[in-house]
């Protein structure tokens, strides 16, 4: 499942690479994933994409108009492609740009003169594929009303996701009098959307084993500086973990890569800060990994 770091990097990538470009062609391959009708996809053929941005889980590509938001779920995959290059199987949505002209839109500093950035003269696509086809894609043209679960970004009614995990608003502050809010073990709290949007269940347990906390303990049996401690791993975690992608996934940004995870999935290793086995459960087939040793 993208997580936030995965989905920060494609972000950014995609913000560098297609923003100023105008879609030159739009198809669906596999719509089931799609949320919308084919004149609405159709529409946004011709217009310029402004920003990719990322919120929580979702991925939003903002044009002129119109937009599309991305929710892609656990096997949902983003790939950065020529138009020559072999479409792979359970492909649901192709967008193909333009050249660029002049754009002066803001990139981060990691992108500069990167080796895998389209030529402007060039004509990249987008492909979004799923190989469940659990993952959706949402048409949103502008002026309409379509409801995106769980989401609520730009045009969305509610208030159905926290603040980033990675945001800076998300202060030790207000850190500690939202989590106050929440009871429950630790896992399932990080991984609730509605206390802090982007994580899932890998870095879950990734910032756990970082902050030494048990995955099954109750939050309301955190002492204070635990509950600071928790919030420095999260932000260091996810910190890290995307400084490591933005090395690890170009040229195509479709790879899934956790093989530098502590301790997530590697049950029966020894744990990389103590030395014991490392623990691991499974319930729907989602596995939480943790240390006996030394998360308390």
């Amino acid at each position: 499942m993208p997580e936030l770091p995965d989905l920060t990097v494609v972000s950014e990538a995609f913000q560098a690479a297609l923003t100023g470009r105008h879609l030159t062609h739009a198809a669906s391959p596999g719509p089931l994933a799609v949320r919308g009708t084919p004149a609405e996809l159709e529409a946004l053929v011709g217009q310029r994409l402004e920003r990719v941005s990322r919120r929580g889980k979702f991925l939003r590509f903002q044009f002129d108009r119109d937009a599309i938001v991305v929710n892609a779920m656990l096997t949902g995959r983003f790939q950065l492609a020529s138009p020559d290059a072999r479409m792979t199987g359970k492909t649901a949505l192709v967008l193909t740009f333009g050249a660029r002209g002049n754009w002066a839109g803001r990139m981060a500093a990691w992108t500069d003169g990167a080796s895998w950035l389209p030529a402007a003269t060039e004509e990249p696509e987008l492909r979004y594929r799923d190989r469940t086809q659990m993952g959706k894609v949402y048409l949103l043209p502008s002026g309409q009303e379509r409801p995106v679960p769980g989401y609520d970004g730009p045009g969305s009614q509610g208030d159905v996701q926290g603040p980033d995990a990675d945001d800076g608003t998300l202060t030790i502050d207000v850190w500690r009098d939202r989590i106050k809010r929440h009871p429950g073990e630790l896992k399932a709290l990080l991984r609730n959307q509605t206390f802090v949007a982007g994580i899932g269940n890998a870095y879950s347990d990734e910032i756990l084993h970082a902050a030494r906390l048990n995955p099954f303990r109750k939050r309301s049996s955190l002492a204070t500086e635990e509950i600071n401690e928790l919030y420095v791993a999260m932000r260091d975690t996810l910190d890290r973990a995307a400084a490591t992608l933005r090395v690890r996934v170009p040229p195509t940004f479709e790879m899934e890569v956790r093989d530098f995870l502590r301790v997530h999935l590697r049950g029966g290793q020894p744990c990389p800060r103590c030395g014991t086995p490392i623990s691991e459960v499974s319930s729907r087939s989602e596995a939480t990994s943790w240390c006996r040793g030394c998360q308390r």
